[in-house]
């Protein structure tokens, strides 16, 4: 029996957060050994994440824009598939009533 293949949406947000996560460590490093300025007193871990979601953004628009577009697809065939139903069972109930 084949898997089944996983949702395009869950799929997207895991690498998503893979990338933010790489980024939040790199961020973390670079902090550490001084390449970036640390946070205000005790504000270093929000700085951190911070700086691990600034550079996960542009990374994820640019690197995940198949799984993006995914996505979408997937999305929009849902919605289509509903509006079809719900105009069907408008139909139905319309001829009943007459």
């Amino acid at each position: 029996m084949p898997a089944a293949k996983p949702s395009a949406t869950i799929r997207y947000t895991g690498m998503r957060v893979l990338i933010f996560v790489g980024c939040f460590f790199v961020a973390g490093v670079a902090v550490h050994f001084g390449v970036l300025p640390s946070g205000v007193g005790g504000s270093n871990a929000v700085w951190v994440i911070l700086l691990g979601l600034l550079l996960s953004a542009p990374l994820s628009y640019v690197l995940l824009r198949k799984q993006r577009d995914e996505m979408s697809e997937q999305l929009v065939s849902k919605v289509d598939r509903t509006k079809a139903r719900l105009e069907a069972n408008r139909s139905r109930e319309d001829s009943v009533a007459r």
